[in-house]
Parts: structure tokens; sequence; C-alpha cells
């Protein structure tokens, strides 16, 4: 579902409020305000809510591997046309060094407000909160971030439609603030009749490709175009993980989980 995506995976800001033409056909383009809330919708926002089992397996440089496998919800706070603010709850069930660790996120679309994150660790029964600064770091020890799991604000990148073919629009992506970042820009490659966000390359300041998102599955689940394989390389470590969605199901009508005290005490529509 692309609840992440995988993870990741579609993040970007409306710019140009013109339609383009492909030079390569007749049909017209869409703007890049329509390209973008589209596939952010397509990413991020199908269905009010949603849940999902995923299986994700890290593989090092070395080829050893690690699998985690976890329950991830999202519910809509108000459904709005162009996205809106979000809930996550994310509950690890495997394997036993991660069982009942949970992430949370309020996800909230104003730009100037950030995001609110949440680490559960049973080990210790502690609760982290996730600094906004740290939401470009590793996903429990994964070659995802913290911040592909709910996505990047559509406000926080300025946009430019680079090529169009036959199946894909691709939109370059630069930070309004690269302080902020260690990527100089990134390219996306949206499937023109789905809008899902098939490919995510990112450079670094030197303009050095060096992380790559591919949706590598996509299957129609209650009518939905969905990513049911998402995988992750980052070029400069060798590191690749593969998230692999499962049981996947929308509008289910959660109830309001998405709070503090549910972390210690998760209720049963993360659990099972």
């Amino acid at each position: 579902m692309r609840l992440l995506m995988t993870a990741a995976v579609v993040l970007f800001s409306s710019l140009s409020l013109f339609a383009a033409v492909d030079p390569n056909s007749t049909e017209e383009v869409p703007s890049v305000k329509t390209i973008i809330n589209k596939a952010n919708l397509v990413a991020y926002y199908q269905g009010n809510d949603g849940k999902a089992k995923v299986r994700m397996t890290i593989t090092n440089k070395k080829g050893q591997k690690r699998k985690r496998e976890f329950i991830i919800l999202r519910k809509d706070v108000k459904d709005v046309n162009d996205g809106g603010d979000q809930n996550y709850f994310v509950y690890f069930q495997k394997p036993a060094d991660v069982r009942k660790m949970v992430f949370m996120v309020h996800k909230h679309a104003d730009p100037n407000k950030d995001d609110d994150r949440w680490l559960y660790l049973p080990a210790l029964s502690l609760v982290k909160r996730i600094a906004a600064g740290d939401k470009r770091t590793s996903f429990v020890g994964s070659d995802f971030l913290y911040e592909d799991i709910s996505g990047r604000s559509l406000e926080e990148d300025t946009h430019e439609l680079i090529e169009t073919t036959d199946k894909l629009f691709v939109l370059k992506n630069v930070p309004k603030k690269p302080g902020t970042v260690k990527f100089g820009y990134y390219n996306v490659s949206i499937d023109r009749k789905t809008y899902v966000p098939m490919k995510m390359e990112y450079y670094d300041k030197d303009n050095k490709l060096y992380r790559i998102i591919e949706s590598k599955k996509i299957e129609k689940i209650q009518n939905f175009p969905t990513v049911v394989k998402s995988v992750v390389r980052n070029l400069k470590t060798g590191g690749k993980t593969v998230m692999e969605f499962s049981d996947i199901k929308y509008n289910i009508k959660l109830k309001d989980i998405f709070e503090e005290r549910y972390l210690h005490r998760p209720p049963r529509e993360a659990t099972r």
C-alpha cells in the first residue's frame, strides 16, 4: 500500500501551474503540480486508512543478512484531495531483539510544522522522541530512513519536469533549504498511467548518484495500485534493503490508537 515506500517514495512539492506537451506524443502532459499531487496521493493517501504486514531484509556489502517483521498502520486525520495530516503506527514482531518495539508518527501537512515521531524501546521501557533533525537517519538499521516511512513534505522542494517518455514522467526535485539535508537533489520517475512512483535517485552535493529506491512489484488491491515490494540501495555503503508487503487492507476503520499511551501497550490492530 503506499504506506511507505516505501518506503517511500514520493516526496515533492508543486510549482509549475502550466501544462506541457510531450514532443513525442500529441497527448497533453499535466502540469508539474498535477503530477506531484497525484503521485503523492497514490504513494501515501490511498483509502482513509490502511494496514499491512512487512518483511524487511537488510543486506550489507559482505552479503550478511538481517531480517525484520512488523505491522504498519496508517490513518488520515482529515481526508483531503491534496493530502493532509496523517498518523502512522509501526509494531515490530521479529526478531526477538526488536520485538514489541514501536515507531509512531504524527505527520503534519503544514511545511512550517515538524512531524512528531516517537520510538518505544521495550528493553529499556523507554519512549524516545525523534528530533526533526534525525528524520534522515537509518530506520532500525536499514537503508530506509525515518523520513522514507511517512514521506517528505510536498513544500520542502522545488520541482522540474525534466523528461517525459511513453511510460514515465521524470521530475528533478531540489530542496529549498539545502543545509538541512545531505543530498543535493533527487529525481523521481512516475508511472504515467497509475502515478505510482517507480524510482527515486538521490544525488549528493557533488552531483554523484548515491542512493536509489525502486518499486519492484505493483498489484491492484481494492482497486488501488499498490507497491508490494520495494528496494533501496546505498551505493556508498554497498548496503541494500528489501521490503515486501502482505495482507494489505484499506479502509478498515481504524480507531484513534495513535497516542503515546499505546506505545507501551499496543492495541490489537497493531499486533496481529
